[in-house]
């Protein structure tokens, strides 16, 4: 997924001659990468923290026109994804915004901590593979960056407890998966709802440089849950209450924060973990 798009015009002029001829060679000329980019964005200011904000914007074709052409359906791979993370990897949001007229979209969105967040815009176009663009806005008020925690095992989010199992072992460009089971607060495993697509969202984020992937956890047979880095492709599944199979592929090694996200009866809830990837 990780996957920017460039269309690259060039045009060359070339001399050719015969016999004895001195003159020298005309080089190419190359000319300006025409890309996709964000236009319009906003907030251009610092937000309030803990008050809603809309971040909007659109998404400008290498013609210059809008965007305006999404895929759509089942499964996950579906128009846009707005995520938007502090950079310390503290807290994340993740929403799928509706696109409105012209392409334009809005998201209206709390953030509750100052400081500087990044913000990834993953589109999926129609007839077209999925691509990502980014921005930056900022929450009023001082910023005080959070160590990242170490790796551990289980984290209990809101009386539901998330394990990981296994000695996870990632590499980076490698495909592979992490086993993990949900328990509510009353110890069962817990039912999963569909959200956005998909039983669950893996999100990493890579600690300093913040590059991200993003891979999804579907029911047996679902369609649109594959994602793809580098021709490698990787599926997570749940085939039983309470059980995840997390694919993971991230694109450099380091330090890496996995926001495990899913809707157990109802409540979406977010389980961030630490990853070491070689």
């Amino acid at each position: 997924m990780v996957r920017r798009l460039a269309l690259i015009g060039a045009s060359a002029v070339l001399a050719a001659g015969c016999g004895g001829s001195s003159s020298s060679p005309t080089a190419p000329t190359i000319a300006v990468a025409r890309t996709y980019k964000l236009v319009a964005f906003t907030p251009a200011r610092p937000v309030p923290a803990g008050k809603p904000a809309t971040v909007s914007f659109v998404i400008q074709q290498p013609n210059g026109k809008p965007l305006t052409q999404f895929k759509h359906g089942a499964g996950p791979h579906t128009g846009v994804h707005l995520i938007i993370v502090r950079r310390d990897l503290a807290t994340i949001v993740h929403r799928h915004p509706p696109e409105g007229a012209g392409g334009r979209f809005a998201q209206r969105v709390t953030l509750t901590d100052p400081g500087p967040y990044r913000v990834v815009v993953d589109a999926y176009p129609a007839g077209q593979p999925n691509f990502q663009l980014f921005g930056s806005l900022r929450v009023a008020g001082p910023y005080h960056p959070k160590p990242l925690p170490a790796f551990t095992r289980s984290v209990t989010v809101d009386g539901y407890t998330v394990t990981l199992h296994g000695s996870p072992k990632l590499h980076a460009i490698e495909a592979d998966a992490i086993d993990a089971t949900v328990t509510g607060p009353n110890g069962k495993a817990a039912t999963f709802t569909p959200w956005y697509g998909a039983l669950a969202h893996a999100i990493f984020f890579r600690a300093g440089s913040l590059d991200y992937f993003h891979t999804h956890i579907c029911a047996p047979g679902a369609v649109g849950c594959t994602s793809v880095l580098a021709g490698t492709k990787v599926t997570g599944s749940s085939t039983r209450p309470g059980h995840l199979t997390i694919g993971v592929l991230v694109p450099a090694p380091g330090t890496w924060r996995l926001f495990l996200q899913f809707e157990p009866d109802g409540h979406v809830l977010t389980a961030p973990f630490t990853l070491h990837v070689t």
